[in-house]
């Protein structure tokens, strides 16, 4: 158990130090969680993968396609937000409560503020990434970047290429961290518990990461893995690695915070 550590007037919960074994059984638990309830997951990552359709026909017809691995990069920071849905039907599950699609949205107009302000973080986040990946991509291709049916060959394949690729993804790794670390826990603490504000919940997630590095780092590995393999799969994966992975991380929540009145 870590000390507690105040956040003005508000005392932050103890985290617990986890083992590197452990994200293996949030998904486990995450698994159960989509087959209990495959209906109402599934429709939410549905709605995933058609906004990953939408956004990518939508740079293509504009000719911002050279754009789309930052924002699939980018997707990655924001979507703890709009996976609430998911956590809400683990905590539904975790309560023995009925499950339904209506139930899971509930937050969105239960705990507005609270959530919209984890969005606005988030999104200023994903905003800054996508302005400095932009300007690092004219940077190293200026104003006529290669077309689409180039891409590839001159992102991944040609020598000179290999600084773009190494710088791009350094700074890309310096915001992915910032953005896991004040989101992994804080969300769905948001969620769990109407006496923790958003300061409190980022300040517990933060700590929590810190405490268990190699966990985490795991962690993050497998949820970028995860969240990969579902792109790679034309977006149709997704319907299914989305719910597995926020199903999981409501465990994930739930066994790396302690608070004194669940004991």
């Amino acid at each position: 158990m870590t000390e507690l550590v105040p956040s003005f007037d508000v005392v932050v919960p103890q985290t617990r130090k986890i083992e590197l074994d452990r994200p293996w059984q949030w998904l486990a638990a995450g698994w159960r969680d989509l087959v209990r309830s495959p209906g109402p997951s599934l429709t939410i990552g549905a709605v995933f993968a058609i906004v990953g359709y939408a956004v990518t026909v939508g740079l293509w017809w504009f000719g911002l396609l050279y754009l789309a691995m930052p924002l699939a990069s980018g997707f990655m920071i924001v979507a703890p937000v709009f996976a609430v849905g998911l956590y809400e039907i683990s905590r539904l599950h975790q309560r023995g409560q009925p499950v339904t699609l209506t139930e899971a949205l509930r937050p969105f107009w239960d705990r507005p503020r609270r959530l919209l302000v984890m969005g606005f973080i988030l999104l200023l986040i994903l905003l800054t990434w996508i302005r400095i990946a932009a300007m690092i991509f004219m940077l190293y291709w200026g104003l006529e970047p290669p077309s689409f049916e180039d891409l590839i060959v001159s992102t991944f394949l040609r020598p000179e290429s290999l600084p773009f690729l190494v710088f791009g993804t350094a700074i890309g790794a310096v915001f992915a961290t910032i953005a896991y670390a004040v989101s992994v826990v804080s969300i769905p603490m948001i969620l769990d518990r109407h006496d923790v504000d958003v300061i409190t919940a980022v300040v517990t997630s933060v700590k929590a990461v810190q405490q268990n590095p190699v966990p985490m780092l795991f962690w993050a590995v497998l949820v970028a893995a995860f969240t990969g393999l579902g792109m790679l799969a034309l977006y149709v994966g997704l319907i299914v690695t989305l719910p597995l992975i926020g199903h999981a991380s409501w465990h994930a929540y739930r066994d790396l915070v302690q608070f004194s009145d669940r004991g």
